[in-house]
């Protein structure tokens, strides 16, 4: 009888760390997502490995394993981001080059980009400065505005690039990425 009452209070002990641990691991899941929401996309593949470790070593209650998921866990989250911007970036880059490219020189329009998911959308305008043609392509200078927010009183930044023909069919960006971030959502 005695042995049967102390196998039942250590499995009560037990069921009650265990359900203490997951409680535990979703807080930590919540917390990371309420501390993110609103940053910039660096900190989402460090607030999921960092769940995601946290809540694997409460479960297993082995912290090399937590931490081998939460490396694994913020690399994967870091590359889908980087690789959704990229095509964000891109979609925006391949709107401005094919406009600049149907415009003739000193004309202005309007550019826009709408996703289905609304994040990287953007808008401003499109100025074509000089048109140059080379052995190997035609090309266009242009600069561009990239307008912050909504409003009618939005800040407003212009940027120079340039895009090309290719083929003789469409027009592509022709100017390198750099290295620093020189505009938000662009780069």
């Amino acid at each position: 009888m005695i042995a049967c009452s102390t196998h039942k209070r250590a499995l009560d002990r037990l069921r009650s760390t265990a359900s203490a641990r997951l409680a535990l691991a979703g807080a930590l899941c919540v917390g990371a997502l309420t501390l993110i929401s609103g940053c910039s996309s660096s900190s989402v593949g460090a607030a999921a490995g960092a769940g995601a470790g946290a809540a694997t070593g409460l479960v297993t209650a082995n912290p090399a394993v937590g931490i081998g998921v939460g490396i694994a866990v913020q690399a994967a989250t870091d590359e889908a981001v980087a690789r959704y911007m990229r095509v964000m970036h891109s979609d925006q880059q391949n709107v401005i080059a094919a406009l600049a490219g149907a415009m003739p020189v000193g004309e202005t329009r309007d550019w826009s980009v709408k996703h289905a998911l609304p994040i990287e959308n953007g808008h401003g305008q499109v100025r074509v400065t000089r048109a140059f043609a080379s052995s190997l392509a035609i090309c266009k200078e242009f600069v561009f505005s990239v307008v912050d927010g909504d409003k009618p009183d939005s800040k407003v930044f212009w940027y120079t690039a340039a895009a090309c023909q290719q083929d003789n069919k469409y027009w592509k960006w022709a100017s390198a990425e750099p290295a620093v971030e020189r505009w938000g959502n662009l780069q």
